[in-house]
């Protein structure tokens, strides 16, 4: 008999190519007046155009945009946004600005409109993540859910190959630990599984074709179930490790999502056969075909270039008896207990970067 709660907190949403130019109805939809734009500078370009179209509208623009959210730079948002008098916050970008949003939002209590221009996922969750003395926080708070998400595939085109293949394992990492959360429900195994497979099928053709619409199209999609799942069920150790690395040795996000996930999964494996059953079978329907679902995952990484080894990105293996002492300490909810040899183990291997073992 299933026994199962599938809370699902209100959040619109519009897809589609050209879905840019809605921002402004989506405003007047809203009846706000004053718009604070949050956008760092790679995606300054789509800010700048959003910006042209909503004229007066805008009254401050936030670029300070920091990754893991430093707590300083969420007060200065903060205190811009009050400053100004805005009623709505209008994040453009990926996990970084639309993290500063959030901590607006989690202080003022000012609603966003999120335009995501990477596959982060982190537009569709209540989450929110402050980093502060060298250790990442996060949490759950409604009142940062952006109220609408606007999802066009053209503004990832600028994003370089291999942020976009990062950015898309970090999505899917969310699809993998959503699988096997404690709180998870059959609509949202059934959209991981789905969100896998679209970025599995997607993400080699933009390593391939950075210009082919339909793929990031698909991987855009993939990255809206990724944070609908994250939303909407609880993190394991996976994202665990991941803010530890980003918070403590200020890793980079995406790129540690990418050269941790498949390690986390080879930890989980014997203890969560049923989400390993979908992951491989999702992995095996775009073409990656192992036994074991984390060898299958490392084997899509390796062919999209994305990172499998976490040493490249500022972490050491000196670091992991400080990083497991933090995270067993956390105890994170996870199918298998979070103990420290398999911490260090899961972290060793994620240093050595090879493919896990078959069987």
């Amino acid at each position: 008999m299933m026994h199962f709660v599938h809370d699902v907190p209100a959040c619109r949403v519009i897809f589609g190519l050209g879905s840019i130019d809605q921002v402004l109805s989506e405003i007047n939809k809203l009846g706000a007046s004053k718009v604070l734009v949050i956008s760092g500078g790679p995606e300054s370009e789509y800010a700048d155009a959003i910006e042209h179209q909503l004229g007066d509208l805008v009254v401050g623009r936030y670029t300070d945009v920091i990754m893991h959210v430093p707590v300083e730079n969420a007060n200065r948002a903060a205190e811009l946004s009050r400053e100004v008098g805005a009623d709505l916050l209008l994040a453009v970008g990926g996990g970084s600005s639309i993290g500063t949003a959030k901590a607006i939002a989690k202080t003022n209590r000012t609603p966003i409109i999120a335009v995501p221009t990477t596959y982060a996922g982190s537009e569709m969750t209540s989450i929110w993540g402050l980093t502060e003395g060298a250790r990442k926080t996060t949490g759950r708070d409604l009142g940062v859910l952006p109220v609408t998400v606007i999802y066009d595939p053209t503004v990832t085109l600028s994003l370089p190959v291999d942020i976009s293949v990062a950015s898309g394992m970090n999505a899917m990492a969310h699809l993998v630990e959503a699988m096997y959360a404690p709180d998870v429900s059959p609509i949202s195994l059934l959209q991981a599984e789905a969100g896998v497979f679209a970025l599995a099928s997607s993400l080699p053709t933009i390593a391939a074709e950075p210009e082919n619409l339909e793929a990031r199209s698909e991987a855009m999609f993939g990255a809206w179930l990724a944070g609908w799942a994250l939303g909407t069920t609880g993190m394991g150790i996976h994202h665990k490790i991941c803010h530890t690395l980003g918070g403590t040795y200020n890793t980079p996000h995406a790129q540690t999502h990418s050269a941790v996930l498949s390690y986390a999964i080879d930890f989980n494996r014997s203890a969560a056969p049923e989400a390993m059953k979908r992951i491989s079978s999702a992995l095996a329907r775009a073409g990656f075909d192992e036994p074991n679902p984390a060898a299958a995952m490392w084997e899509l990484a390796a062919a999209i270039g994305a990172p499998t080894c976490i040493e490249n990105y500022g972490f050491s293996r000196d670091d992991i008896p400080e990083a497991t002492e933090i995270i067993v300490a956390a105890q994170p909810q996870n199918p298998r207990p979070v103990d420290a040899d398999g911490v260090r183990e899961l972290l060793t291997a994620a240093c050595v970067g090879e493919k896990p073992k078959t069987q």
